[in-house]
């Protein structure tokens, strides 16, 4: 009996043979919070490379809770760690960096504006 595909056995009872390669029995799909697919509204914004810092309300894929898009900002993956950075510390709030785009928690477009406008950039609110 050492090379059965014996799954289970109680002393007499039924042996079923396993439904898949593994031996384990499937299990059906978990219920509740399903994730899927940002749609194509959700994608990140695009600059047009006007001069301007946009700063866009929108939901990332961090379970759809909303989030402040800064676009636009000009200069090296170093300094816009550095821009992050002092966003996050001066507003009190996480965030992350996605390609040129920055993402900081929660809907805080009034003060990055007066935030990035005292850096001497020029801000528009962008979107609804």
């Amino acid at each position: 009996m050492s090379d059965s595909n014996l799954v289970w056995s109680s002393e007499g009872g039924p042996v079923r043979e396993p439904s898949s390669g593994s031996g384990r029995p499937s299990r059906p799909p978990k219920r509740g919070k399903q994730h899927r697919g940002a749609p194509a509204s959700d994608s990140l914004p695009i600059d047009p490379g006007d001069g301007f810092v946009r700063l866009h309300r929108g939901k990332s894929a961090r379970g759809r809770k909303p989030g402040t898009l800064v676009v636009g900002l000009q200069g090296s993956e170093q300094e816009l760690d550095a821009v992050l950075k002092r966003c996050k510390q001066r507003i009190g709030a996480g965030g992350t960096r996605q390609e040129r785009v920055l993402v900081i928690q929660g809907d805080h477009r009034k003060k990055l504006k007066t935030l990035l406008e005292a850096d001497g950039h020029q801000v528009k609110l962008a979107g609804g």
